[in-house]
């Protein structure tokens, strides 16, 4: 079974890319991220005519997440991160796919810092923490895959000042995905890649694609039963270098199901 998380950065502007690389990649299972088209935006049928079953929460112009299902209906069981009822912002859908629980989320970027944006961040992060928690309890087999907004260490980020003051560095920010994994959850890409330098995310500003000077934003969290069946982790790095590209590039797993 395998599994990918790629934030599209707006689905209909570049749909060509997601049909070119679903096509190259026949992933099982697609979390989406900054869809950014609203519900009636989405385009659920064109996926449906490339094999792939859709559920989604969109937002006008910002965010938007997804979860295709190749050949398969995914089974919507969560469209919001508990925790705060008056959050609006379309971050968080969850639904399951033959027997694997699968949760989809973008985090908050959380710039500029301090304020009310990295408030909000921490907030929402630490809502994620308390629904992981809930998950890890019930032995589901669950995967949290999308963009955490997180560089969860040094080595996760190319050599600079640049991001010194960031939100994506912080160190408030790389503790509470330390908690996530304290929980028990296994950093896919890590797991497979642990003396390797592993990025998912280069910005279209300064060069930074063609300097290799990206970070590790998006990530797979396999829970215990899941971890036991990863075979394989990575990141299709080269769908970043396509014309009309997204600044983030596809990681996936492979799971022995």
């Amino acid at each position: 079974m395998k599994i990918a998380t790629f934030n599209i950065n707006g689905i209909n502007r570049r749909f060509g890319n997601l049909m070119a690389w679903l096509a190259d990649a026949a992933p099982d299972v697609v979390c989406l991220q900054e869809t950014k088209a609203t519900d009636r935006q989405f385009p659920a049928t064109a996926l449906a005519d490339a094999g792939y079953g859709a559920v989604w929460r969109g937002e006008s112009g910002w965010n938007g997440v997804a979860i295709l299902a190749r050949g398969a209906e995914p089974i919507l069981t969560r469209e919001e991160l508990p925790g705060n009822p008056d959050d609006g912002q379309a971050r968080y859908i969850e639904a399951a796919v033959n027997g694997v629980l699968i949760a989809c989320l973008y985090a908050p970027n959380g710039n500029p810092r301090p304020g009310p944006k990295f408030d909000y961040k921490m907030a929402w992060t630490g809502r994620l923490l308390a629904h992981a928690g809930e998950l890890w309890a019930t032995d589901l087999p669950v995967v949290l895959a999308g963009d955490y907004n997180i560089v969860p260490e040094p080595r996760d980020i190319y050599q600079t000042t640049s991001y010194r003051d960031n939100a994506l560095v912080q160190p408030e920010s790389r503790a509470l995905f330390a908690r996530l994994l304290a929980q028990g959850w296994t950093d896919a890409l890590r797991a497979r890649h642990p003396d390797e330098t592993v990025y998912t995310f280069w910005d279209y500003m300064r060069n930074r694609w063609p300097r290799n000077a990206g970070l590790r934003l998006d990530h797979l969290l396999l829970s215990r039963e899941l971890a036991r069946k990863l075979k394989a982790a990575e990141v299709d790095r080269e769908v970043r270098g396509r014309e009309g590209a997204s600044d983030h590039a596809p990681a996936w797993i492979e799971l022995k199901v």
